[in-house]
């Protein structure tokens, strides 16, 4: 580069009229500083790679709504004639057909579906069984962000099969799963570090998810806070997810169309003394939660202990969820409304919101819709967890609201307000995402006049219930997340001085002059590994180790005239007593030693104790338990 520069400096001496064409630009300093600052490099990265996840996530979410459209059309509509309502504002790709509705063909369906589902799965990529989000978060946390390929693409099928054919499941792990894969396979590809590859990760499961549920501020928070199970959020992952998910709805939102999923009448908190039934909404929500968690994992763990083929267990998870949705179908007296209690199961809800459905009715969908939910993907099918939550938060808060209504009409004036709230309330219990769940409920019913109750309903839910958590690859916060050890390593070594330690105080010295027979009487009498040579006025001068000694020895006779300056080490590598820990740890890793001299600041050729890398570690563990032990409490 200095060679070209040079040339085109003496061209233009030789030739005059070339600069007359080509003038030198003088930029002024401010503006130069001004670009400088903008840190174009690092933000045309982020945006480069945020456009492109999120142009796939758009994509993969359309391929996603197509596929899991077409199974249920070929196997509800054409094959059993059994129609499931879809919200507002869902596209339907194909037209009903004319088969007549056979109630005994659900179950056969559900169960076949099931069955190809599993020898989906299980030949081509097992990571795809399960709601999908949790895998995602497990990556994360202990793969450093690796998610095969492979998986985002059989999970789009797999999913497809199950939910399409009848079983209970919804679209956010399915989705989250393949924008974490893309996401993750970009990264690899153009070879980013482990910490980049989380980023892109989280910035595809928030474009999946933002996209399809037409919710993108919420899909940005979703991938930044589904990673704990405290109140903390991965800040890191906020701003490239928000880009992602931006582009992710566009791309979507032009295919289907714009706007909420659902269509809501005017709903708004109409009195103060309202908060008192929504403080009963929190508590019924949060019991519903911790029944359902007890219930999916209760079902989940038995389905991993029985014996069988596994593509045979979702298929006879199908056959259950199909012979719960007949016999539930013919205790209501035929209401189709109870079948929501399979596939995804939004027809109803949407119903619930303009008051249109009974107290019995929503009980029993909660209630059922728990079980299909727990059997559908406990039993190896795949489908994801907030679809089937929305439905029973939003249904146990329509069962609340009802019954307020009866009781204090003139409080509460619009029971299908707390269907919105309950789904929020609901998820942010069992997911610990209570602030992306209360965005997201909000842009889903297109209804931001609840956001107060809704964020009262969510935190009391959040609050109490601690105890259990419908996603078992979340860490609590980040010190706990092995994706983020190092970080907590450097933090706490950082705020800890050498002076803090107590080291080896009392330790010996050998004098530079002394003989190799007294240096070796000095090492008989002690377990110390390295010993500062000092001079007579205990100046230090050297180190010595052990292993010097015993090479000389092995060379010379004891009684040779070697003294300890001929073979102490003088280039000492020391530490002063207020160098922090964290400069300490990477002298002893640069080094590749044991123990290391620790002198006084203000009088470095003094040594005032001997460091070893166990001293350090100790410290460092007890630092770290003392920090969890205060988190804690």
């Amino acid at each position: 580069m200095r060679r070209n520069a040079t040339t085109v400096t003496d061209e233009r001496a030789r030739n005059p009229s070339i600069a007359a064409y080509h003038p030198r630009v003088s930029m002024p300093e401010p503006i130069r500083k001004f670009i400088r600052g903008l840190n174009l490099r690092g933000v045309g990265h982020l945006l480069i790679m945020g456009i492109v996840i999120g142009v796939v996530a758009g994509l993969g979410a359309i391929a996603f709504s197509y596929a899991c459209s077409a199974a249920s059309h070929f196997f509800l509509d054409v094959a059993a004639g059994y129609r499931p309502a879809v919200p507002s504002g869902e596209d339907e790709y194909f037209e009903h057909s004319d088969t007549a509705f056979s109630l005994w063909l659900l179950p056969v369906v559900a169960a076949i579906g099931g069955l190809l589902s599993g020898v989906v799965v299980y030949w081509f990529a097992r990571e795809a069984k399960g709601h999908g989000t949790d895998s995602a978060i497990d990556a994360y946390h202990n793969r450093e962000g690796h998610v095969p390929l492979r998986v985002s693409l059989v999970k789009i099928v797999a999913s497809a099969l199950t939910i399409g054919s009848g079983g209970s499941g919804g679209r956010e792990g399915p989705i989250a799963q393949i924008g974490a894969g893309f996401g993750s396979y970009l990264a690899s590809l153009f070879r980013l570090s482990a910490r980049e590859r989380r980023i892109m990760l989280a910035s595809g499961m928030g474009a999946g998810v933002g996209s399809i549920f037409h919710a993108p501020l919420a899909g940005a928070l979703f991938a930044a806070e589904i990673m704990y199970s405290d109140a903390e959020f991965e800040s890191d992952a906020l701003i490239p997810a928000a880009v992602s998910t931006i582009v992710a709805y566009c791309v979507f939102c032009l295919h289907s169309g714009f706007g909420p999923l659902f269509e809501t009448p005017d709903l708004a908190l109409h009195s103060v003394w309202e908060l008192v039934p929504y403080t009963v909404l929190a508590l019924c929500v949060t019991v519903a939660s911790g029944l359902f968690v007890v219930v999916f994992y209760g079902i989940h763990d038995f389905c991993e202990r029985v014996r069988m083929p596994a593509p045979v267990k979702p298929m006879i998870g199908g056959a259950i969820t199909g012979l719960l949705g007949v016999a539930m179908f013919l205790s209501l007296d035929r209401d189709t409304r109870i079948l929501d209690v399979l596939s995804f199961g939004y027809g109803t809800l949407q119903e619930a919101m303009l008051g249109e459905v009974g107290i019995a009715l929503l009980l029993m969908l909660a209630v059922g819709k728990m079980v299909t939910t727990s059997i559908s993907i406990g039993s190896g099918g795949s489908g994801g967890v907030f679809g089937p939550s929305m439905v029973i938060g939003g249904c146990t808060g329509g069962v609340v609201g009802a019954l307020a209504h009866r009781m204090v009409p003139e409080v509460v004036a619009q029971p299908g307000a707390y269907v919105v709230v309950g789904m929020a309330g609901f998820f942010a219990a069992a997911g610990k995402v209570p602030i992306s769940t209360l965005v997201m409920v909000s842009e889903m019913t297109g209804s931001y006049a609840l956001l107060m109750p809704a964020l009262w309903v969510s935190a009391l839910a959040f609050l109490f219930s601690r105890n259990w958590n419908l996603y078992r690859s979340q860490v609590r916060s980040r010190i706990e997340s092995p994706a983020h050890q190092h970080e907590m390593f450097v933090d706490v070594l950082t705020g800890m001085r050498v002076a803090d330690l107590e080291g080896e105080r009392e330790f010996e010295t050998v004098r530079e002059t002394a003989p190799i027979d007294e240096i070796v009487r000095v090492f008989a009498r002690t377990t110390q590994h390295y010993f500062p040579v000092v001079d007579d006025e205990d100046r230090l001068t050297g180190i010595l180790s052990a292993n010097d000694v015993r090479q000389v020895i092995e060379e010379t006779s004891a009684g040779s005239i070697v003294i300890a300056t001929d073979i102490a080490r003088s280039d000492v590598v020391t530490l002063r007593v207020e160098d922090d820990l964290d400069f300490a740890l990477q002298r002893f890793i640069s080094l590749d030693v044991d123990t290391l001299p620790v002198v006084d600041g203000d009088a470095p050729d003094r040594v005032v104790a001997m460091l070893s890398r166990r001293d350090l570690i100790l410290a460092y563990n007890a630092a770290r338990e003392a920090w969890r032990a205060n988190l804690q409490s």
